[in-house]
């Protein structure tokens, strides 16, 4: 078993068993208040618990990929800013980088969109450098057909022990969505953040869409048919194993709000110069007192007995994980209410960062950072934020349609790529 597949392996079986530094309900840092200090001069955090140690993108190649033929790429900085006109191709290759780490695409593209137009296949593949060593990733693409994984060639079973090699933060104009748009999108942002987290959250995401799905048809099917016993004992099974399964996908993110909480709400008020108080709370749509396995699942039972004949009426499911919200407050008031834009955008901000920071003390490297189109969005004080934040901390990708947000100093120690219609070149 190659080097790099162990190391998958390893950190699904130990997120799995959530070490204390994860589990825990509040802030933790592991990183020391002088370094933090230093990089974040707003935030006060403890001491470390471990070292620093980088994860670093060295190369990707992008075969039949979007708008892309053939493209290879070498990232020689701790930052690129790629420049292009709008539709040429350059948040297709961020994209491509977010499908090696979570396997999902902010866009939420089919596979069939992200092959080139008129070809089968597309391929991503990328050299990864972590503290355990150099290894090599493979995204295959299917027009018809299941897509693929390997690392250092070798083809990976279990897409899930492939996540976790590659961890990276995608923030693009799409993420003010969080705000301002549905509980759905609020949802899929903190299941990505989960599947990175503890890669082994993918497969339990994933048993319980599918239990869901036939749990749907089963009650679809029976809308229009009397009540019977057969029906009722049919009912019953796919009941417990909604509950089974749901509680795994409740736990899991009611603990990941706790801990992401007070990570962002720090940030937030640092970035409004604590004007404003961020509160993100996590709604399940069944009681949650304690997150205690047995209590939740029974809790799930008899919130699916309550609601048995709306869904029967209905014909689909209403109890569950996928009906949950994650609620954003400002000051008490639902943020997507309160303010302006600009507010909204410091909400988003503060999120980000608190995923960049929560990533980087759960896996114990720095993500990569992916900024699509990001600064056009933010005023010039909230652009100084970001960009001071990230410095050389994190290996930063980021695009934009000129480089006059940029001063001298970003500009002179980061590699700029141009981007022309599925072309990069140096100029």
């Amino acid at each position: 078993m190659p080097k790099a597949l162990r190391f998958a392996n390893a950190s699904c079986l130990g997120r799995e068993t959530l070490p204390e530094v994860w589990s825990g309900g509040s802030l933790r840092s592991n990183f020391s208040s002088e370094h933090w200090s230093h990089l974040f001069p707003f935030l006060r955090v403890p001491s470390p618990q471990y070292p620093i140690s980088t994860m670093y993108l060295k190369t990707l190649h992008l075969r039949q990929f979007r708008n892309y033929q053939e493209q290879k790429v070498e990232f020689t900085a701790a930052k690129t800013i790629l420049v292009g006109n709008n539709a040429q191709g350059k948040s297709n290759l961020l994209e491509a980088v977010e499908l090696l780490a979570t396997l999902r695409s902010h866009r939420m593209a089919r596979d069939r969109d992200l092959v080139k137009e008129g070809e089968a296949i597309a391929q991503v593949n990328a050299t990864l450098e972590r503290q355990m060593g150099v290894s090599e990733l493979t995204l295959t693409l299917r027009r018809n057909g299941r897509r693929s994984v390997a690392i250092n060639g070798e083809s990976v079973r279990r897409q899930m022990d492939f996540l976790g090699v590659l961890n990276a933060v995608q923030f693009s104009s799409l993420d003010l969505d969080l705000v301002r748009g549905g509980p759905e999108g609020r949802r899929n942002w903190l299941d990505t953040l989960l599947i990175q987290l503890e890669p082994v959250y993918a497969y339990i995401l994933q048993q319980y869409n599918q239990v869901l799905r036939q749990r749907n048809a089963f009650l679809k099917k029976t809308q229009d048919s009397a009540p019977s016993t057969q029906h009722s004992e049919q009912l019953a099974v796919w009941d417990a194993q909604l509950a089974t399964t749901g509680t795994r996908v409740i736990r899991r993110r009611d603990r990941a709000i706790r801990r992401l909480a007070p990570i962002a709400t720090a940030w937030h008020a640092s970035i409004s110069g604590s004007t404003e108080v961020l509160q993100i709370k996590y709604t399940p749509s069944i009681p949650l007192e304690d997150n205690h396995p047995e209590e939740v699942q029974q809790a799930f039972l008899e919130k699916i007995q309550q609601r048995a004949v709306a869904e029967l009426h209905q014909g689909t499911t209403l109890v569950g994980p996928h009906r949950d919200e994650v609620e954003l407050t400002i000051n008490q008031t639902p943020a997507r209410q309160y303010g302006s834009q600009g507010q909204q955008r410091t909400l988003v901000l503060a999120l980000k960062l608190a995923e960049l920071q929560l990533i980087e003390e759960v896996v114990k490297e720095p993500p990569l950072l992916l900024l699509d189109d990001v600064l056009a969005e933010l005023d010039p004080s909230r652009q100084n934020q970001l960009l001071d934040a990230i410095q050389d901390r994190f290996q930063t990708l980021i695009t934009t349609t000129h480089l006059s947000s940029f001063d001298s100093q970003w500009l002179n120690s980061s590699q700029i790529l141009f981007v022309k219609a599925g072309e990069i070149s140096a100029k």
